[in-house]
């Protein structure tokens, strides 16, 4: 009987949410699952966020990439060595232990991530860098959060411009100096850590892509939700299908 070829695990690194105001449950966004499928070509597995429940190495051994999902829980700002406050907002310790762990080991060894939102905050702040915890009251800065109302297409809208450095890796891999996206994040970059890249911007300036410096692997992080109709949008298909062209050839050595 010939052996099936088995299609590379994606460990999608969820959030924690309370159902039913009484159970506990791990769990991620029907998109970030539909694009790994559907647009990466790959097998999406859903992490628990909790590192009592793995240790790092295993959870290493067992996906062939990873997908940092967003969520509304912010980074907490101990992680960038600052005091927590009122507008850092709500917190998930057991996902930052476990996001940034795994964004350090992924960068030294070359085993793909992507970054989404809170992901991409995540991985500029493993590699020593800070957030700012609410990008709209900086002077002449816009409001990146989502809108209070409205339909999912209304939130998910396109709704600024992201400009890419010139020849930089993401106008490469878009073919175009500048895209679309849509915008659902209060917090943001503040102070790039070492071999951060930042790659596009907003039009106010607010890092909105990069990746990291002479790593060996595929490091690309976006600060918009490019997981939302990424099977049709051209954007999301450039990022998704990248990624799973990275997680192939991890997975095949």
């Amino acid at each position: 009987m010939r052996a099936r070829t088995r299609r590379p695990v994606v460990g999608i690194i969820g959030n924690s949410h309370l159902i039913n105001d009484r159970y506990m449950v791990h769990g991620a966004g029907q998109t970030n699952s539909q694009a790994i499928a559907e647009v990466s070509g790959c097998v999406p597995l859903i992490v628990p966020s909790d590192p009592a429940l793995f240790s790092i190495p295993d959870l290493l051994a067992s996906c062939d990439g990873f997908l940092l999902t967003g969520g509304r829980p912010n980074v907490h700002p101990e992680e960038y060595g600052e005091a927590e406050t009122p507008a850092h907002g709500s917190f998930d310790r057991a996902r930052d232990a476990v996001a940034l762990a795994v964004v350090r080991a992924c960068v030294e060894s070359g085993q793909p991530f992507f970054g989404i939102c809170r992901g991409i905050q995540e991985v500029n702040v493993a590699m020593g860098g800070s957030l700012h915890p609410e990008i709209r009251d900086l002077p002449g800065r816009m409001n990146h959060r989502m809108p209070p109302d409205g339909t999912a297409e209304e939130v998910f809208a396109l709704r600024h411009m992201v400009t890419f450095s010139p020849d930089g890796v993401f106008a490469r891999l878009m073919g175009a100096p500048q895209v679309m996206t849509n915008t659902l994040h209060g917090q943001g970059i503040d102070r790039p850590g070492a071999r951060v890249v930042i790659d596009g911007v907003a039009p106010d300036g607010t890092p909105e892509a990069i990746y990291i410096k002479d790593a060996p692997g595929f490091t690309l992080s976006v600060q918009w939700h490019p997981e939302w109709n990424a099977a049709k949008d051209p954007v999301s298909k450039a990022l998704f299908g990248a990624f799973g062209d990275a997680v192939r050839d991890w997975a095949a050595g």
